[in-house]
């Protein structure tokens, strides 16, 4: 995918060999003809799948989640990492998970009332580096008893082992950008 790899290279800011920020264009501001054209390469390539929900995590995956969920004509849920006073313990799921980018834990909780064992679900969200939040989201919807379609990431760090752990579930992932190295002297992609 040129236009994220392009957009990535001309926007992206390497804070470490480990942190890429793209936030002029995936998660504080968001570039809607590129998550257009996200959403419709994630329902392109899982287009066979009978998708019935797309599912992200809050907060940025909701761009590219909801980009592909209209692509696909679904509905999409988004888990969210605070509690709040409307969701109790007994309508919803939760997992622990580690967020790497902050170095902190949450709660990912999910309500129940939106998700079955009739559903097919995607799981789409920005990053993958350690694949602990798709590894949540994975936990959520097997308890909920839905099974998983598959997983579109918008930007993998492939350099980290997160694809290994979800493969080792039998996952379908599909990454638009593979990113092999992050440094100070630039950005390095896989093909």
């Amino acid at each position: 995918m040129n236009l994220l790899k392009e957009k990535i290279k001309s926007d992206g800011i390497v804070i470490n060999e480990h942190v890429l920020k793209v936030d002029s264009f995936l998660n504080h501001q968001v570039d809607t003809k590129l998550m257009d054209f996200i959403g419709k390469e994630f329902a392109n390539y899982f287009k066979d799948k009978q998708i019935t929900k797309v599912v992200t995590i809050e907060s940025s995956g909701i761009a590219p989640a909801y980009a592909t969920a209209f692509a696909l004509n679904v509905p999409f849920v988004i888990f969210k990492k605070q509690s709040s006073a409307i969701l109790d313990t007994e309508t919803t799921i939760q997992t622990p998970v580690h967020s790497f980018t902050k170095n902190t834990d949450y709660i990912l909780t999910a309500s129940k009332k939106y998700l079955t064992e009739a559903d097919n679900i995607l799981i789409i969200d920005d990053f993958l580096a350690n694949g602990q939040a798709a590894m949540g989201a994975y936990r959520i919807l097997k308890e909920a008893g839905a099974s998983v379609a598959g997983i579109g990431i918008v930007i993998e760090k492939s350099f980290q082992d997160g694809r290994k752990k979800l493969e080792s579930l039998g996952l379908d992932i599909y990454s638009l950008a593979k990113i092999s190295k992050i440094s100070s002297e630039g950005i390095e992609f896989l093909d």
